[in-house]
């Protein structure tokens, strides 16, 4: 495993791990959730990319600013996304890896920008979002992601508001302001359709990021045409979906050697 800095920020970095074999390697971009918030990092996949490494994937995972940080949330936090995946033209100079082969994971507020990524070849080149030339995806994979934005807003200060609650918000925190124009740019459902093939993976259990976020983002994707698979795991609360040791990892690894072919 290998650190290396995309930008000049502390938080901008990724760590490489290159699996047995000549390459050039298909590439996962692994991208730990949290919430966005400053307090989680890269260390909640490190399992994920040592595991995907260990079966035939080059695993670019990476860190990027996050709310509580000077420049994190809007735009910092989208624009460190894909700034880091788009360096991996850079890294491919050096290392042994495929950029024609390149699938976004991410878990949780991961997964929402493992899909944002793999949509960012939409947004209007007017937008604080946008970025000139974006590295194709040939992939999205979301584990437990938080697909709409605006759901999961909903679904945090209802629970506040019902329980008479300090505001806690991590959507509100990440788009700061303008929530209804920036979820336009920033949600993954406002932009479909993607036309990139996408795999949602959920856990029937989970009560950190509603299941039924990924269904409703499933019917809306596959009405408007893209190709997508909706994997929801019965017995899996949120995550099990990191954890290499269960069932519910052992079914997502079958799909990322599927998207690997």
């Amino acid at each position: 495993m290998e650190t290396i800095y995309y930008g000049e920020n502390e938080n901008q970095f990724g760590q490489l791990r290159l699996p047995e074999g000549e390459g050039p390697h298909p590439v996962a971009v692994v991208i730990h959730g949290g919430f966005w918030r400053s307090g989680f990092g890269l260390d909640l996949v490190e399992d994920v990319a040592e595991d995907l490494s260990r079966n035939g994937w080059a695993t670019w995972s990476i860190e990027y600013r996050r709310t509580g940080q000077e420049g994190g949330g809007w735009p910092g936090t989208f624009l460190d996304t894909a700034l880091a995946i788009d360096h991996l033209r850079t890294l491919s100079e050096s290392y042994p890896i495929n950029v024609e082969k390149v699938v976004t994971i991410g878990h949780s507020a991961g997964g929402h920008l493992a899909l944002w990524a793999a949509a960012r070849h939409r947004l209007p080149d007017n937008s604080e979002l946008y970025t000139e030339k974006p590295l194709p995806i040939t992939a999205a994979v979301s584990l437990a992601g938080v697909s709409d934005l605006s759901r999961m807003h909903e679904v945090h200060q209802f629970r506040d508001d019902t329980l008479s609650l300090e505001p806690n918000n991590p959507v509100a925190e990440l788009l700061s302001d303008h929530l209804e124009e920036r979820y336009k740019e920033a949600s993954p459902i406002e932009l479909l359709p993607l036309s990139v093939p996408q795999v949602l993976v959920h856990g029937s259990l989970d009560v950190h990021v509603p299941v039924g976020i990924s269904d409703h983002y499933f019917q809306w994707a596959e009405n408007m045409g893209d190709f997508i698979k909706y994997v929801e795991i019965s017995e899996a609360e949120h995550f099990m979906l990191t954890d290499t040791s269960t069932d519910a990892w052992a079914r997502i690894r079958e799909e990322m050697d599927l998207l690997k072919q």
